[in-house]
């Protein structure tokens, strides 16, 4: 089978055939760092490093770029609360300029992705960094009849949706049927020929700090959200690459809006869309208002890492993902199967090849990256394993263990190195060392001869649920799985 994914642009899953053969440029939107990670930000990261992971399995050469919002109204919404008054937030820091605000949770993001096991894109560029190449494209779109300074001269330039007749054609809408865009404040709105027309450039207004505006040919102020992106995915894949993705929540406006001005200015932009579906919790939308929500944070309390990536990383991509009490508590137990046989089978730690990966598996995968028909070829392939060291059978056992690391570095479970308890941890380094002494200990009463003390040794690491394995190379130790 060829590699296939689902088009949110067609709405049909097709053949994926890249622009550069043997290579894939990926684009998909990074955070608005305005707050913590939430549970979709880290699903849609998941989501989409499963596929730039697969996408190097298969024999790509992959440019993945993820940008960063580092400013937007709510930014600076934020940091002006924090010197009117104490944050009511939590996470806040009183007097935080915006700039400063945005930079520090931009360092929790990446915190929440390392410890996830989401690999580093190849370049997160910042929007604040990248005004020229905005400024670029609003002229470039004025000049194209696709784009307009407010009359008034406030500094405000919007994009002039009728004037683009494919304007609604991801999500397939009609513009009489679309809701004003909210970007501009009500007092504002009659700047705009339309009032589905959305903002390129946003004029500084009295009282938003002078840091957050740079000067343009249309007045001092800021870039619209929905510019951003377009401006920077240009700059470092093209005019057009092979896939942009996102949550499902950013198809409207946000993805409509960059497909539109992008291809107003000439650009065709994005071969494929592709869209990870919502987290929700017991069937319902997550909501603090109502109090039915659970943070990334409050995850990693409750289980370890790999367990809580496997979690979120599950279902289909674009499926709804339920969060109930008992999810991870059910993702702990599947992963405690896949380490427990590769801890008896005696190949836990072993290089991954992808010539071990089923068949099976990756037809999965290459069929919109069908991660929950994969995990039962894994969890199928563990079972036979088990089979096979009851029988003894150490050719099977040793081909399961091989494929066993495969489909799990695939998936990228095998790179989460920030749990509690991996060899990364200090943890691990302590529980480490002693167990080490010990099995020096033992060695040197072998050495001597000294059976007796040698088995006691192991039968007081055996007590403690350490399983200890003699090879050539010496003693190497691990937990017992049950």
């Amino acid at each position: 089978m060829s590699l296939r994914f689902y088009d949110t642009a067609t709405a049909e899953v097709r053949e994926f055939t890249p622009l550069t053969p043997g290579a894939a440029r990926v684009y998909y939107c990074g955070a608005t760092v305005q707050g913590m990670p939430h549970v979709g930000h880290v699903r849609s990261a998941i989501a989409f490093d499963q596929l730039t992971r697969w996408l190097r399995v298969r024999g790509y050469a992959v440019t993945v770029v993820r940008n960063v919002t580092d400013i937007d109204d709510k930014i600076l919404a934020k940091s002006k609360a924090s010197f009117e008054e104490a944050p009511a937030d939590p996470d806040g820091v009183p007097n935080e300029e915006w700039w400063a605000l945005a930079y520090r949770y931009e360092q929790e993001f990446l915190k929440a992705y390392d410890t996830l096991g989401v690999q580093r894109p190849t370049y997160e560029p910042r929007a604040t960094g990248h005004i020229p190449e905005m400024h670029q494209l609003i002229q470039r779109l004025i000049d194209r009849g696709h784009a307009y300074p407010a009359a008034d001269d406030s500094g405000d330039v919007y994009f002039d949706v009728r004037s683009w007749p494919a304007y609604g054609s991801l999500t397939r809408q009609s513009v009489d049927d679309m809701q004003a865009a909210p970007d501009v404040e009500a007092q504002f709105s009659n700047r705009k020929r339309d009032p589905r027309d959305f903002a390129l450039w946003k004029g500084w207004k009295e009282g938003e700090p002078t840091t957050a505006a740079w000067p343009s040919p249309w007045g001092t102020g800021r870039p619209g959200w929905h510019l951003e992106c377009s401006a920077m995915v240009t700059k470092y894949l093209g005019a057009e690459f092979d896939i942009h993705g996102g949550g499902l929540d950013l198809r409207f406006p946000h993805h409509e809006n960059e497909m539109a001005q992008s291809q107003a200015a000439g650009h065709p932009f994005a071969r494929f869309w592709m869209h990870n579906g919502m987290v929700t919790y017991q069937g319902e939308k997550m909501s603090k208002s109502v109090g039915n929500t659970i943070s990334p944070a409050e995850m990693l309390q409750l289980a370890t890492p790999r367990v809580v990536r496997y979690y979120l990383g599950q279902a289909h991509y674009r499926s709804v993902l339920d969060y109930r009490p008992t999810s991870l508590q059910e993702a702990a137990a599947a992963v405690e199967r896949i380490d427990g046989f590769l801890a008896k089978s005696g190949h836990a730690g072993r290089q991954a090849s992808w010539q071990d990966l089923p068949a099976a598996f990756a037809e999965a995968m290459d069929d919109d990256l069908n991660v929950p028909r994969a995990l039962a070829v894994l969890h199928d392939t563990v079972r036979a394993g088990n089979s096979a060291l009851a029988d003894k059978d150490d050719r099977a056992v040793a081909d399961a263990a091989a494929a066993v690391t495969a489909m799990t570095a695939a998936l990228g479970l095998d790179d989460v190195g920030a749990a509690q308890g991996t060899e990364d941890s200090p943890e691990h380094a302590a529980l480490d060392a002693l167990i080490r002494s010990q099995l020096a200990e033992r060695a040197a009463a072998r050495a001597g001869k000294d059976w007796a003390r040698a088995d006691a040794i192991r039968d007081a690491l055996s007590g403690a649920g350490v399983v200890v394995e003699d090879s050539a190379d010496g003693a190497r130790w691990s937990l017992a799985r049950d």
